[in-house]
This record gives C-alpha cells, structure tokens and sequence, in this order.
C-alpha cells in the first residue's frame, strides 16, 4: 500500500508509446540513464524472482508478465519461485539469505515495509538485509459493498456508518493484511467506527460480500472489476487520487475523504550485499521492461499503473511507507499471528 501515491518515474516514452501507457503510468524523464552510463553487467545463468504469496495473486502475476520481458533481454530465463507463507516474511527471508550476485530477486508488496509493526519478530530486517531496485506498479482498489447496500456513494456509506457506529463492518483477506489496513486507514480519516472481519483470504471475503453478509471491502481493481461488471456487488469508490480506466465512473475516495489516497504497490529487491553497480543495472533493465507495450498492456489489463523508480527512489518510498502505516498499525493495535 502506499498513501499520497509515490512520484517514482517510469521512463520517457515516445508520443506513440505514452498514448498505449495513457492513464497507467507516470513518466518521468529526469531519471533516465542510458546504458553507456550504467555497468555492462547482464546475468550469467538464470535468475530466481521470488514471489512471497501464492500463485494466481496480483503479486504472482505482475512478476510473471515483468519476467517474461526480462527473460527476452537478458538472454537467460527468470524463474518465478512462489514461496508463501507468515505474511510474505518466508519469501522474503530467503532473498535475504542469498547469494548478492544480482541472480536472485525478490517481488513483494507493502508486506516489506509494514510487517515489522505487525509481528514481533522477523527473520530479517527489512532495511538493512535488502537493496531496492525498483517500484513496478500501483494496483488501486476499489471500495465495493453489495448490490443491495443502499449506499450508492461513498458520502451515502459514511453517512450510514455514523447514523449507527459500530454497526457496519468490513472484510479483508486476514489481519494485516493490506485490505485491513487500508479499512482502518478510512476509518480514521471518514471518522467512522466499523468493524472488521479478518477471513482466510480475500475470496472468501467476497464470497460474503456478494452474499450481503459483510457490509464493505476494499478489494484490488484487478477482483473486483469482474464482479462489478457481472453487477453482483457494487463499486462506490476507488482508492486512489486519479479515477482508474477500468472504472472511468467511479470517483476517488478522496473527493470525499480528505487525504485518502492509497493503493497495493509492488517492487524488486536484491539481497543487501549486491554490488552497486549490479542493482543499478538490475534496476534500468526492468524500467526499459516496463516501457514495453506488451508489459504495459497486460499491466494496465489488470488495472495496474506502472511506476517505475530509482534504487534510491524505492528505498526514500519504503521508509515513508514505514513512517506512515507505523502509525496507524500501532494506534489500531493491530498484531498479525506468526506462521
């Protein structure tokens, strides 16, 4: 997740490409490095690109699609290795744990930035173990009650909820989880008192959403969208500040609520010891990935909007992430279970 949505730059794109890469990437151009400026290292053998969830998952799919293109350029296959488990921490564990030889990669979401707030302990340190190589992308979600709800809008559900605090609830895919706490994050700026439903996953979060036996979730587009054009449950907002294409309806949260702004962000870390110069080069190849149209298409398929960065940039944005859902996590006194 990420509140006030980063600035990270994608790369420049000609007039042709930018229209392909309209309303789901930002381009940047200042940061803009050409090979002749960045090390010549390319792998040597084929490369891990460790997903911490399971396969099927927004997460899994990104890196599918990312590690297709990255296969083509360098000459040398990336494997996509799903290892689940304790809230992304198995998976990410294990990248910090490998050899800094730039052949091991690790894609994951938020979890590297708040699960240090939400468990007591983990098996590395999320700053200090890993080296940022890259955002990808920005995955919004969407706030989605059932048809039934007399709620058509996001003033109308709040207006509900304070009409009867403590009466509504929300369902997320288990405590910590990226869709509880963007739940807690609306509950603290609209104001209201809510309660939440944790659930083995999002799709059974769904199942009782579409059944009308929870009254809202915060889904990403890319589940959502389907089950609001079948019409059995509907859309009222989106979570981001830009209205999202495949939504073009449905305004932000924020013209609502203050401030609100947050979507499930995912990015490429290489183990902490990786030499400079490889974390660099890692990190133009997959911004010239995420340039290409076919990338870019089945990105912008799922509702995703390319924000490529920086080492530097990723890292400035994980601590403010940190900064942020630290916050929040502590306030709601929010502990997710080890294992």
């Amino acid at each position: 997740m990420t509140t006030n949505s980063p600035r990270p730059s994608a790369l420049h794109v000609s007039r042709r490409r930018a229209l392909v890469l309209a309303g789901s990437a930002l381009c940047l151009p200042s940061i803009v490095t050409t090979r002749a400026h960045a090390s010549a290292w390319r792998p040597t053998k084929n490369v891990r690109l460790v997903v911490p969830f399971a396969a099927g998952g927004a997460n899994d799919i990104i890196a599918r699609v990312l590690g297709e293109r990255l296969s083509a350029m360098w000459g040398h296959q990336v494997v996509v290795e799903n290892r689940s488990g304790a809230g992304a921490n198995i998976g990410a564990a294990e990248i910090a744990r490998s050899e800094p030889d730039g052949h091991h990669l690790l894609i994951t979401s938020s979890a590297i930035a708040v699960n240090k707030f939400l468990f007591e302990k983990l098996p590395f340190d999320p700053v200090a173990d890993f080296a940022p190589v890259s955002l990808v992308a920005i995955i919004p979600n969407a706030m989605v009650v059932p048809k039934t709800s007399p709620a058509h809008n996001v003033a109308e559900f709040i207006a509900m909820a304070k009409a009867k605090p403590g009466s509504l609830n929300f369902g997320s895919a288990g405590i910590g989880s990226s869709l509880h706490l963007i739940g807690e994050l609306f509950k603290r700026l609209a104001g209201v008192d809510m309660k939440h439903v944790p659930y083995r996953g999002a799709a059974a979060a769904m199942s009782d959403l579409i059944g009308g036996r929870i009254d809202l979730m915060f889904d990403t587009v890319t589940v959502s969208l389907n089950h609001v054009r079948e019409g059995t449950i509907r859309a009222i907002g989106v979570s981001t500040r830009e209205r999202v294409p495949t939504l073009p309806d449905i305004q932000p949260i924020g013209d609502t609520v203050a401030g609100f702004d947050v979507g499930s962000w995912f990015a490429l870390f290489l183990p902490s010891k990786t030499p400079r110069n490889v974390v660099e080069a890692v990190s133009e190849d997959v911004r010239t990935a995420l340039t290409t149209t076919a990338v870019a298409e089945k990105l912008a398929g799922l509702g995703a909007r390319i924000i490529a960065s920086t080492p530097d940039q990723l890292g400035s944005h994980v601590s403010s992430e940190m900064d942020r859902w630290g916050v929040i996590i502590r306030e709601a006194g929010i502990k997710a279970q080890d294992g």
